[in-house]
């Protein structure tokens, strides 16, 4: 359930269980810059995989990891990027 254009991969995933944080880049024409889609897996009731950025109670903890992984990535990215400029 990802709202990013067809064909752009992501830069990378981080996932608890089923729970994941993706990072995303993006071109604009003022630049890159990325975002994070958020989202849990779930088989249905026929026992097909589906997504959705809806969360439980109970996924919000392994929601936190996630987001914090994500975070810190894009921070050590965002060093990085600085470091070499």
């Amino acid at each position: 359930m990802t709202q990013e254009k067809p064909g752009n991969l992501p830069e990378k995933k981080f996932r608890a269980g089923g729970i994941s944080a993706t990072v995303w880049l993006n071109q604009s024409t003022n630049g890159e810059f990325r975002t994070i889609s958020l989202e849990r897996s779930y088989t249905d009731k026929s026992g097909k995989w589906q997504s959705t950025s809806n969360m439980r109670v109970g996924d919000l903890p392994k929601a936190n990891v996630v987001i914090q992984k994500a975070y810190e990535y894009l921070v050590f990215k965002e060093q990085e990027l600085f470091a070499s400029a």
